[in-house]
């Protein structure tokens, strides 16, 4: 007996975040937090080119500055490549050329960061330009500036898939009724979280231990890729992650400067910390998005897809960024443009392209926001062919419930759901809001220049993969099984222990709420640890909207041993068969008498021979790990959206948005509705707003928040959730994951809502973001065709 049961506290309860009582009063602790008496801060001189040789670095005799002479260090190798692809080693610092503005060439130390800062000014770079390839299209041509040696056309890996026999085109969609082509491009993005990247290293003599203090989503995998080029043996390097602000993907990476302060913590014997300005991050971290898809699709009258063939390009940038390489955005976007569609025929071609920009990383979502934004965009432009709505030809297309588990045409499995019925709801109710929008705007001093439309998208979110899909997939990192440890405390607290990191998403609570579930302990008796390799045990991290579906099976896995530990012991105290013993609600219940855990746990703790001798069992401290027994748990979900689209400026304004959406299972379903309404406003952010601009020699154009725009709360509606419940056959509770599904459609569907809004005007756009600028090109464009077919009339 495990002593499940539902609870004001356990799955489903929406309990207030135990993270909360110290984040809104200021009592986190953030690397920047941290000051270690001797420290030094670290400031960054990067490349101003974006290629070119480097000659050679002039510093000041004496002074506390490095260069990759002094570091004699290994590049960054990212592991797992396929064999034919090419390794884009990241140098910790440039040696004898720079491939991107930003680049690290040297480090200055001192006392402040600003006398750092002060310090680095002084370092003169010896460049001799090169040419510089800053798109897909430049990096692709005949006679493009090279990279790296050796790698004419500077492709990086190609992917193909056809589900076809030969790859051909099958002759009867050459004569399809209906065939549309598409091009379709998303803008390179910056991240920024909240909290920049930040690391701060020591040299712990009496643990005989380097100690890493940084900003992660990945203790361990930043263990082992620091190890590996410090050439220091693991068990020697600790890496702490404290509270961390935000990550999105970026904090998944190894950067360069938590190398570097390990390397100069070590050399010097005293703490070095890095902290990242927002100016550092907006020019040189880890980009993402930028993304060409070239889509033809093919469907009957009724807009019945016969079949997708895509051609896309990924921009990923100068280096390869340990552990998921500058690969994963390309192989995640040809396995995800069919997304929750029933699609007979599919080929796709898929390439990364080295240009000279700082690397790409994984951003929410991971390539699936465009792979949804293109095929989203060509469904509506078979609609408009058809004839049809367009929500009308998606639920023609969707994979109907009774087909689930449904296997795609590249082998993944559909554990369940009922995708037709989320766009059903989600049609249903945006309909209303956008009359009201309508008869809102219509009343309005300047109506005639403003327009409203109405988008909907559908998606698909992979979340949990495990170590059998990793490898299946020949994904990048092979995690093993997830582990968590659990230990039950004299006082009657419990100990929850994981190799998963927190950031932002609640999993001090929720993985709380887990324990409860099985043991019954009040939430306030759970304490959970996290984010330290020193106390965990190995888990590559908090990635893929895994957390909760891995980590929430191994804490359930956990619990649910130390119940049958606990029933045993009870049992002796209670004088009956263990057999006749639950573990409920805190306490150990026989069939005439019971006892709380704690007095169990004090009794263990303080005379154990109670128990026999020796006790048995011998620990009250379990470590379990836990894997998926199928491939991953999908979930999906349809948005839609209410868009007022100004003709005479351009400007986009999102009226109304809805999700409807389903995780299965939800732990707790206001940190799920947090978790989709932030998706939701980045994928905002990327349909209207977030540019990572270049000019032709390279050079960034937007290295402010006044040139990079965020949405801000003006700019975002409030987002309706609605939820369906479909468990996953898959996982402990039937959970799916959900960190990533807001963000997913969200682009396309403010995409498709504009292109509503403005189809009376004949113009269509489909390269985000839809700046003002864009939307009024466009529309110039459709009333110069307009004028060219009268006269042709």
């Amino acid at each position: 007996m495990d002593g499940t049961q539902r609870t004001q506290e356990g799955i489903g309860a929406s309990v207030i975040r135990k993270e909360d009582a110290r984040h809104l009063h200021g009592r986190g602790q953030f690397v920047g937090d941290i000051a270690l008496p001797g420290m030094l801060d670290a400031a960054i001189v990067r490349s101003p080119a974006a290629h070119a040789r480097l000659r050679g670095v002039r510093r000041p005799a004496g002074s506390l500055i490095f260069t990759a002479g002094d570091l004699a260090l290994p590049d960054i190798m990212a592991p797992h490549l396929p064999p034919a692809a090419r390794q884009a080693a990241m140098p910790v610092l440039a040696k004898d050329r720079v491939r991107y503005v930003g680049e690290p060439v040297a480090v200055a130390l001192a006392p402040t960061r600003a006398r750092a800062e002060d310090l680095a000014e002084t370092v003169e770079l010896d460049l001799d330009p090169l040419p510089v390839a800053m798109s897909v299209e430049q990096a692709a041509a005949e006679g493009a500036a090279v990279l790296h040696d050796g790698w004419p056309g500077n492709q990086i890996h190609e992917f193909r898939f056809c589900s076809g026999q030969d790859g051909a085109l099958p002759g009867h969609l050459a004569q399809a009724p209906i065939k549309v082509e598409g091009v379709y491009r998303m803008a390179r993005q910056s991240m920024n979280p909240m909290e920049g990247k930040g690391c701060l290293a020591y040299w712990d003599d009496r643990q005989d231990q380097l100690i890493l203090h940084t900003s992660t989503q990945i203790p361990h995998l930043i263990r082992d890729g620091v190890s590996d080029v410090l050439g220091l043996p693991r068990s020697q390097l600790r890496v702490i992650a404290p509270d961390v602000g935000g990550g999105f993907g970026y904090k998944s990476i190894l950067q360069a400067e938590e190398v570097l302060v390990c390397w100069l913590a070590r050399r010097l014997r005293r703490p070095v910390r890095w902290l990242e300005d927002r100016r550092e991050h907006l020019i040189a971290a880890a980009n993402t998005r930028e993304q060409l898809y070239r889509v033809t699709a093919y469907a009957d009258r009724d807009g019945r897809l016969l079949g997708v063939d895509a051609d896309i390009a990924i921009d990923a940038g100068a280096y390869s960024v340990y552990p998921f390489t500058n690969l994963l955005d390309a192989g995640m976007a040809a396995g995800a443009i069919p997304g929750p569609y029933d699609i007979p025929w599919y080929r796709s071609r898929s390439r990364a392209l080295a240009t000279n920009k700082p690397p790409v990383a994984p951003y929410r979502g991971v390539a699936r926001p465009g792979a949804c934004f293109a095929i989203e965009q060509a469904l509506d432009a078979v609609a408009r062919q058809a004839g049809r709505p367009a929500w009308e030809v998606r639920l023609a297309n969707l994979i109907p419930a009774q087909a689930m588990p449904y296997t795609t045409l590249n082998g993944r499995v559909y554990d369940s759901g009922d995708y037709p019925e989320a766009l059903r709801r989600a049609v249903h109710a945006i309909r209303p809001r956008a009359r009201q929008a309508a008869e809102s705007m219509a009343a309005r001093e300047h109506a005639a220049s403003h327009r409203i439309g109405v988008g909907v998208a559908c998606f698909v979110e992979l979340t949990g993969h495990g170590m059998r899909a990793a490898h299946d997939w020949k994904l990048p990192v092979r995690p093993a099984p997830e582990p968590a440890t659990v230990r039950l405390n004299a006082d009657g607290t419990l100990e929850v222990r994981l190799g998963l990191q927190s950031h932002g998403q609640g999993m001090e609570t929720t993985m709380a709420q887990v324990a409860h579930e099985i043991l019954g302990l009040p939430l306030d008796a759970v304490r959970v640890l996290h984010g330290d390799t020193g106390l965990s045990a190995f888990s590559t991290g908090t990635y893929a909207s895994r957390g909760m579906v891995m980590g929430g099976g191994a804490v359930a896995g956990a619990c649910r041993e130390l119940a049958r530990r606990l029933q045993r012991l009870g049992a002796v105290l209670l004088d009956c068969d263990a057999e006749d013993v639950a573990v409920a609600h805190g306490r150990i219940q026989g069939p005439s008498a019971s006892l709380t855990l704690a007095q169990v746990a004090r009794i263990w703790h303080e005379d154990c021979g109670a128990f026999g001798n020796p006790a048995e069992p011998a620990s009250l401290e379990v470590t379990h790990g836990y894997e998926l027994p199928g491939e991953g748990a999908f979930s999906y979900g349809a948005h839609a959206a209410v868009v007022d689209v100004d003709l005479e400026t351009g400007y986009v304004r999102v009226v109304d948005y809805l999700v409807v959406e389903d995780c299965g299972v939800a732990v707790n379903p206001m940190i799920v509705d947090g978790q989709v309404m932030g998706g939701v406003v980045q994928g905002i952010g990327s349909a209207l707003y977030e540019e990572s601009l270049y000019d032709a020699a390279g050079q960034p154009q937007a290295s402010t928040l006044v040139d990079y725009l965020l949405p801000s709360a003006g700019d975002v509606p409030f987002v309706h959730v609605d939820h369906l419940h479909h468990p996953s056959p898959f996982t402990e509770f039937g959970m799916k994951g959900v960190g990533e599904g807001g963000a997913i459609p969200s682009a396309s569907v403010v995409c498709s809502a504009v292109n509503d809004a403005l189809g009376g005007e004949g113009a269509c756009l489909s390269e985000l973001p839809l700046s003002p600028a864009r939307v009024l090109r466009a529309l110039a464009d459709a009333r110069r065709t307009a004028a060219r077919h009268e006269e042709a009339a």
